[in-house]
């Protein structure tokens, strides 16, 4: 497929702190047609799913602006510089968003979120035994409302469209296939 475009130049239109909107030029060869392509070079994001030792799911509730509504999400953002790894920012994510800690981490998959539109990727990572270790420690335009929700409600409440958050059911498709619920995929 990659041999029937071929890459022409690029252009960037807009740029902040968050987002490099780029126009890509291509030319599709098999109709000879010449097409600008929009992109948004976007930094890694990841989030987590913290699990507590009794089994509830640390979910948190914020105010999106892209929908205008609260969301029911798990904590993540965006990996910074300072971070050494994905899972570190996702760590710390979870630790600033909700106050919960855990020794007990793993990745579980990562998505590319759009990639006909973006060039990001998100990890996910699973956190056992999360125990609440401080209050949150949230930037200054965060309101953040921790929630925690039984384990066997969550995909319930996907089923439900309480969760919508596509990362959000993506990181849950990755847990089921972790924990070998997924096998009827195979």
């Amino acid at each position: 497929m990659k041999k029937d475009w071929n890459y022409l130049y690029s252009n960037t239109v807009y740029k902040n702190r968050l987002v490099n909107v780029r126009q890509d030029r291509y030319h599709f060869l098999p109709n000879d047609i010449i097409k600008d392509f929009t992109v948004f070079e976007l930094e890694d994001w990841v989030n987590i799913i913290p699990i507590t030792e009794d089994g509830r799911v640390v979910t948190i509730r914020q105010y999106r602006h892209g929908v205008r509504h609260d969301t029911l999400e798990i904590p993540g953002g965006l990996i910074s510089e300072e971070d050494s790894s994905p899972m570190e920012a996702a760590v710390r994510e979870m630790t600033e968003e909700t106050g919960y800690i855990s020794t007990d981490v793993v990745h579980i998959g990562t998505v590319e979120p759009n990639p006909a539109l973006q060039t990001n990727r998100c990890f996910s990572f699973l956190a056992m035994n999360c125990s609440l270790a401080s209050g949150q420690m949230l930037d200054p335009t965060e309101a953040i409302q921790v929630e925690l929700v039984k384990r066997q409600d969550i995909y319930r409440m996907i089923r439900e469209q309480r969760i919508t958050h596509g990362l959000v059911v993506a990181a849950f498709a990755h847990l089921l296939i972790h924990e070998g619920k997924g096998i009827l995929l195979s």
